[in-house]
């Protein structure tokens, strides 16, 4: 394309070259305003030019200058390339990206929904990764269900963020939120994490500038929200956090600081929260009245940081007013004109971007947008909100921390890492499972007359040895082999037998709480004394400990669902 037959190139807002096709209703690009244009392109190309950013039109503040210096001339190569391109329409399923943690994803809503890549140029140079190591994945997207750790740090950056955190501090993980999302794709879980929780931190290792590597040592005894900033932890300290009290491997993170929450409510327009009662807090000078409000920028902020205004006054109430502003917050893309708006779905994606920090294995625009794809097939009301389940210190005479609930914790852990679901998916969905999950009906073998050959594929040292311990002294399984170490690191644990071996799989199922997706019946038959074939994973967490969960959470841990509006109390 000529730049010159429409202006200069930097003047052109990239979004204003998409216009709505009434014929397909997919979007599609606009090459040349001056000849050959469609009539569709003609009108809504009069209609957007009123709306292109100039002298009198506001722009989101960034957090960062990097756009200023990186745009000149960039918007006529972009449009070029991109006009090279032959395209394929925009999927419908693919407006229904999801977005939480206050807009962290609007830029993978945005990249999903226009599939434009006439963006990537332009948002690519927004967005900071941290290199962190061996923590996370390397991949993209994990074959079997994603962990992705939301990070919110209270590090004071930006203008009018004085009064927020600690003055001179590299900041904390001020909240936290850990994103699974199953394997098939049907549901999520977005599990907070106190920050006042009393925990290890574990050694970890970062990663300066200049490629060099730093081990931080671990401490015993610490709140959970110095993983990040204190000691100069960096987010894949955190994450090796999560995992060291859940079993859970965060495969990537997203981080965000104050200024993201104040820009991106403000891009999005606003967004709708409800109120029990009217609330007056001097502190965080959060006022807003009984009833549904709409809030943005600083209001936003001081509503996600104020701990006086509802419950008890503590960081697990706070929590809670979180998860309905981010649930609110999902409802907001899903029901408004986000998605089918490209200057306001532009303006979002760009605000998101200056404000996110991510880990390298995710660093650019399509490997975010590939991400995008994979969250976006998750229906709303199947995301589950809840709080990671935690007692009063017992240490402290008047408690101020809290730890882990030794009973509800693990049992909620334990569904996590066996993927089970806290919400009913469509009755299709569990059809699917119906078959694999058929292998555990059935009758049992005497443990006398099970046997089973153990390998070790996961993290604990010695497993197989301490599980055929376990099975010959505990189970009464006396045909029990220790094989050591699997040829390869394996995640969830298999159990490999033959059809005329199905009782003994049965019976060894039940004896270490094997979920269905563990058995992996073969097509032959076995001869004579042939074994069975237990591979340990990194599921595996001792022997006696059932590597599935239950079936439901406690009827007392506290959840909900983000497609229902709840008022803050």
């Amino acid at each position: 394309m000529d730049a010159q037959s429409r202006g200069r190139a930097d003047d052109i807002d990239p979004a204003d070259q998409w216009v709505l096709n009434p014929h397909t209703g997919n979007y599609e690009l606009r090459l040349d305003q001056s000849a050959g244009e469609s009539p569709v392109a003609a009108r809504t190309a009069t209609a957007e030019g009123s709306g292109r950013r100039g002298a009198n039109s506001p722009e989101v503040p960034g957090q960062r200058s990097r756009r200023a210096s990186q745009s000149g001339g960039r918007g006529a190569e972009a449009t070029a390339t991109a006009g090279r391109r032959k395209r394929k329409a925009p999927k419908a399923r693919r407006k229904k990206a999801l977005m939480w943690t206050g807009g962290v994803t609007a830029f993978l809503v945005a990249t999903t929904a226009v599939g434009a890549y006439i963006l990537y140029e332009k948002l690519n140079g927004n967005i900071d990764a941290i290199d962190i190591g061996d923590q996370g994945s390397k991949n993209v997207v994990s074959e079997g269900p994603m962990n992705i750790l939301i990070i919110g740090t209270d590090k004071r950056t930006g203008k009018g963020n004085e009064g927020y955190g600690d003055k001179g501090s590299a900041g904390h993980a001020d909240t936290t939120i850990l994103f699974h999302v199953s394997e098939d794709r049907t549901n999520a879980t977005a599990m907070s994490i106190p920050r006042d929780l009393k925990t290890e931190i574990p050694e970890c290792e970062t990663k300066g500038s200049d490629g060099a590597s730093t081990t931080i040592p671990g401490t015993p005894d610490e709140r959970f929200n110095t993983s990040l900033g204190q000691s100069g932890r960096n987010p894949g300290c955190t994450m090796k956090t999560v995992e060291n009290i859940t079993g859970v491997k965060p495969d990537h993170f997203m981080m965000v600081d104050f200024n993201a929450v104040k820009e991106l409510t403000t891009a999005v327009g606003g967004v709708e929260v409800c109120m029990a009662k009217p609330v007056d807090d001097p502190k965080s000078h959060l006022k807003l009245p009984q009833g549904t409000s709409e809030v943005q920028g600083e209001m936003a902020l001081a509503l996600l940081r104020t701990r006086h205004s509802f419950g008890n006054e503590s960081d697990l109430d706070r929590i809670k007013v979180q998860q309905q502003f981010l649930a609110s917050m999902i409802r907001e893309m899903k029901s408004s004109d986000t998605l089918t708006n490209p200057k306001k779905l532009y303006t979002l994606a760009d605000a998101a971007t200056n404000a996110l920090t991510v880990d390298t294995a995710i660093g650019d625009a399509k490997k975010l947008m590939t991400l995008a794809q994979e969250i976006g097939k998750v229906d709303t009301k199947n995301i589950t909100f809840l709080t990671m389940p935690v007692i009063d210190n017992p240490a402290e005479p008047k408690p101020i921390t809290v730890v882990v609930d030794p009973v509800k914790g693990e049992q909620l852990f334990a569904m996590l890492r066996s993927d089970t679901s806290l919400t009913e998916v469509k009755q299709k969905e569990k059809a699917a499972k119906g078959k694999q999950a058929a292998l555990l009906k059935g009758p049992k073998a005497a443990p006398a007359d099970v046997r089973v050959d153990v390998l070790n594929g996961g993290e604990i040292a010695g497993a197989a040895g301490a599980t055929v311990t376990w099975l010959q002294n505990q189970q009464g399984v006396l045909k029990s082999t220790n094989k050591a170490n699997a040829p390869e690191k394996i995640k969830k644990t298999t159990l490999e037998y033959a059809p005329n071996q199905a009782d003994q799989a049965r019976a060894l199922a039940e004896m270490m709480g094997l979920p269905a997706s563990a058995m992996k019946p073969g097509t032959a038959d076995a001869e004579g004394l042939e074994a069975m074939v237990l591979t340990l994973g990194a599921d595996f967490k001792g022997a006696g400990i059932p590597i599935t969960g239950p079936a439901k959470i406690p009827a007392d841990v506290e959840k909900s669902s983000a497609d229902k509006a709840v008022c803050a109390k």
